[in-house]
């Protein structure tokens, strides 16, 4: 969440509700009731992490592993996490939401994206050798979507929110490594399953 630290500020900055008021609408079972009456919140926030996770995370990367070092499994497995969203082209192009090339442009961006977010849910998963974590990070981020960068830039409080938007990434990248030492999460059996390697050891 740290990496979003930016964009929450920025909404709380923008949000008509104080927290006091956010607090009570989270804490309501009639909105947690009406979220999973909706099937695409069910799908875009539960069905769809789990079930992704679960496929190139706890049984594709395991596969990968034995074949090559956790490295290039890493970078190789979020490829084909990126292609399986490509149905969304589908979807867009059914209901007319744009220009073809609008659509496809979109589309290479979104590839490129989740490839990128791949390999960090890649990581979090060897790194800690449970599958909450990135099941919990896919969820948020479909939550909160990719960064409104334009937004912040011209935001009425730009430089407020751009300080917040690179603390955020700083401290995610400082405490990425250390907050997954996998010293915290016990054995980890991927880890077992790898080739080995005498570089850099995700494991380590």
């Amino acid at each position: 969440m740290v990496l979003f630290l930016g964009p929450l500020i920025q909404l709380l900055m923008d949000c008509p509700w104080d927290w006091v008021d956010g607090l009570k609408v989270m804490f309501d079972p009639r909105f947690w009731a009406l979220c999973l009456s909706d099937m695409r919140w069910l799908r875009n926030h539960v069905i769809a992490p789990l079930t992704e996770e679960l496929v190139f995370w706890a049984c594709m990367l395991p596969m990968l592993s034995p074949c090559t070092s956790l490295g290039p499994a890493i970078f190789t497995c979020p490829l084909f996490f990126s292609v399986a969203h490509f149905h969304h082209i589908i979807e867009q192009l059914q209901f007319r939401q744009g220009s073809v090339a609008n659509i496809f442009l979109s589309a290479a961006f979104q590839f490129s994206y989740t490839a990128v977010f791949g390999a960090y849910t890649a990581f979090i998963f060897i790194r800690t050798g449970h599958l909450i974590g990135p099941v919990l990070c896919h969820s948020f981020c479909n939550y909160i979507g990719f960064p409104a960068i334009c937004g912040a830039l011209e935001h009425p409080q730009r430089l407020t929110v751009v300080i917040v938007y690179v603390l955020g990434m700083a401290l995610f990248f400082l405490l990425l490594h250390p907050m997954t030492d996998p010293a915290f999460f016990g054995d980890i059996p991927i880890c077992s399953l790898s080739a080995a390697s005498s570089g850099f050891s995700v494991c380590s």
